[in-house]
């Protein structure tokens, strides 16, 4: 809203109702910008390899937080002695380069990173499965290829050796994450898993 003035002349000049005026505008807070359009942000998919230590996964959050990044998902884990992660963050477009020469120059760490500037695209169907049954060379081939000949896209899959209740013999058991493409109902997909072997359990998981 304008605020409007008389202006009137003495002696010294312009009157001091104007300079009131302005003392009242330079006292209103600043309002900021509606109009302004939000930064572009970005995606970081990194994997992370390196000699196990203690503080490895707080020296990289400690460069995602010094540039603005906001740490969305990662899995981690110890394998024969080495830490290996996966983790996707997300952070300004103008601060991303930063990050990454700063994540690549991490001694001891093998930092390798993908950059995607494009949303990511939310219109899926996921389907997570519990899948159980006897260990044996192939299984995740083949647990693979049923999944793409159905079309579908494996989104996450975590697979882990463990013993039968009774016998000891190893089973393999995966938990999966995965995106079904328009069309395809979930019993298919389930069905052709289970086709594989007669040994082997398939379990929708909520």
């Amino acid at each position: 809203m304008g605020l409007a003035c008389e202006i009137r002349f003495d002696a010294a000049g312009i009157s001091p109702q104007i300079d009131a005026q302005k003392n009242v505008q330079n006292a209103l807070p600043e309002l900021p910008n509606m109009c302004s359009n939000p930064p572009m942000k970005c995606s970081l998919v990194m994997t992370v390899l390196a000699s196990d230590r203690p503080g490895i996964v707080k020296s990289l959050a400690e460069k995602v937080a010094d540039h603005g990044g906001n740490w969305l998902e990662s899995r981690m884990a110890r394998l024969a002695g080495q830490f290996a992660g996966i983790v996707r963050v997300e952070i300004g477009v103008e601060a991303a380069d930063g990050l990454i020469a700063v994540l690549g120059a991490m001694p001891g760490i093998d930092v390798r990173i993908c950059r995607e500037d494009l949303p990511a695209d939310t219109r899926r169907h996921l389907l997570k499965l519990d899948v159980v049954g006897n260990d044996r060379p192939g299984i995740v081939r083949q647990l693979a290829a049923a999944v793409a000949g159905a079309g579908a896209n494996l989104e996450d899959l975590q697979t882990q050796l463990e013993s039968a209740p009774m016998s000891g013999h190893p089973l393999f058991h995966a938990l999966a994450t995965i995106a079904l493409p328009t069309g395809t109902a979930a019993g298919d997909l389930v069905a052709a898993i289970e086709n594989l072997s007669e040994d082997l359990a398939v379990t929708v998981a909520d």
